[in-house]
Formats: structure tokens, C-alpha cells, sequence
């Protein structure tokens, strides 16, 4: 990882970086494998709505 100018700037980074990663990576060990697969499913086409969205 980069360097951070300030305590409040990495925080920023980190906030956001937390919101997205809880996206993407659901509690394994409560799924099945299954389910996993179609909760990262979701999460990538929702990703791509809103990256596409932001885009347009």
C-alpha cells in the first residue's frame, strides 16, 4: 500500500475500502457453497451496475 499524507486520509481510504470489501466478501463460514457463489455473484453484478452507472 501507498503512504498516507495523514492519519485522517488513511482512515478515508480505509472506510471506504471496508464498506466495498464487506461487499465482496460475505461470511464464508455462516454459507454454503452454494449460497456463497451466488452472494459473489450478486456482489460483482451489483458492482458492475454501479461502476457502469457512474460511467454512463
Amino acid at each position: 500500500m501507498g503512504r498516507f499524507k495523514s492519519p485522517r486520509q488513511a482512515q478515508g481510504f480505509l472506510s471506504a475500502h471496508d464498506q466495498i470489501n464487506t461487499i465482496f466478501r460475505p461470511r464464508r463460514y455462516k454459507l454454503s457453497a452454494p449460497s456463497y457463489r451466488h452472494a459473489r455473484e450478486d456482489a460483482f453484478n451489483l458492482w458492475a451496475d454501479y461502476t457502469a452507472e457512474m460511467n454512463a
